[in-house]
């Protein structure tokens, strides 16, 4: 199949922006650090306490701002724990030289979500956070705030990952519709397409045990980013149970871990990613970790039933989240080709065939 002229660029093309010094990083890359529609970026050796996150704006460099305002330089070449409510500044390893038709953006990866570890990538003369314009050419910085327990972290250490594109790429809403009709982009049989996007609800019901989620636990131990498995889910989590009512009152700034009620299916041809819900709707923000990988939820690569997990944080002031309630929605683009790989088929992705599930520093 011919390759579209726009569209999210997939494994091979990210792969030969690499090779034409597109891409250029200070190391070679990691054995799976190309996802199936985006590349894992690392951190590189220091982290940069700052005073408050900034944005450098049109006429200025990260560096010129981070020379007035860091506080202190840590090295993270050993590792090197970062603290809740302190905001960090990384440089990465990865820097770009994007050719004039291609822009980029990024996101935290999922376990960074999961976690709630605020990033965002920043570059010279932004103007918007995880944003990349069209012909960018110069280095990547990472904000990084965890909200709620303190981290470790080292030199390359992938907390975020960025997605290229070309061109236009962005389903409309008929496009949207029929594709859903052909391929059930999320499991329901009313679905609701409005604001460029397929709404997601949340499942308060909860599983056959009555367990609808978990929230983050204060004042924990460190979790140290790059090692799975390490450590206990009660140490870190109050599991949540539903008692009959089928809702949840979401405490101001306490951090949760629910899931949509709807499988999600993203097709091979095809990336998607939540948007951060419209706060009209209740003065709260879901998911964090945004982008979903070609493949994910699809059948013949083992995602069946994948349900999306969503990071939930209330804001200002409590609120009561009901059972099938609307609390995100996806919107879908093209892929320029078909991946090589689609998440879950063989790369041993974390996050496949899921229900509710804790990022994968936990033992289950």
């Amino acid at each position: 199949m011919m390759a579209r002229e726009t569209g999210i660029l997939a494994d091979r093309a990210i792969s030969a922006l690499f090779e034409t010094e597109r891409l250029i990083s200070e190391r070679e890359l990691d054995r799976d650090q190309i996802q199936p529609a985006s590349l894992d970026l690392r951190l590189g050796a220091k982290a940069f306490r700052v005073r408050a996150s900034f944005m450098p704006g049109p006429s200025h460099l990260v560096s010129d701002k981070l020379d007035r305002l860091s506080l202190h330089v840590i090295d993270l070449s050993e590792g090197a724990v970062l603290e809740t409510g302190c905001v960090y500044i990384v440089p990465l390893m990865e820097s770009l030289a994007l050719p004039a038709d291609m822009s980029a953006s990024a996101n935290p990866k999922s376990s960074t979500g999961r976690l709630d570890i605020f990033t965002r990538v920043i570059t010279d003369y932004a103007q918007e956070f995880d944003k990349i314009p069209a012909g960018y050419s110069g280095p990547l910085y990472l904000e990084i705030s965890p909200r709620t327990f303190p981290i470790v972290v080292r030199r390359g250490s992938r907390l975020s990952q960025i997605r290229f594109r070309v061109g236009q790429a962005l389903l409309g809403e008929p496009e949207l519709l029929k594709l859903h009709e052909s391929e059930t982009l999320v499991a329901s049989k009313l679905p609701n397409v409005s604001g460029g996007g397929i709404a997601l609800s949340i499942d308060l019901a909860g599983d056959k045990d009555g367990l609808i989620g978990y929230r983050g636990k204060h004042h924990t131990a460190v979790v140290d980013v790059d090692k799975k498995a390490q450590h206990d889910i009660f140490d870190f989590w109050e599991p949540l149970y539903s008692r009959g009512r089928n809702e949840l009152i979401l405490d101001p700034d306490e951090f949760y871990i629910l899931v949509s009620r709807e499988a999600v299916h993203v097709p091979p041809d095809y990336a998607a990613e939540m948007t951060p819900f419209d706060p009209l709707v209740g003065e709260f923000r879901v998911h964090y970790a945004g982008f979903f990988d070609p493949g994910f939820g699809h059948a013949p690569a083992g995602g069946r039933g994948s349900r999306a997990v969503l990071e939930v944080r209330s804001h200002e002031v409590p609120f009561i989240l009901e059972d099938g309630q609307i609390v995100g929605r996806l919107v879908y683009e093209h892929m320029q080709e078909k991946p090589a790989s689609l998440y879950g088929s063989g790369l041993g992705s974390n996050y496949q065939a899921q229900g509710l599930k804790l990022s994968k520093h936990f033992r289950i």
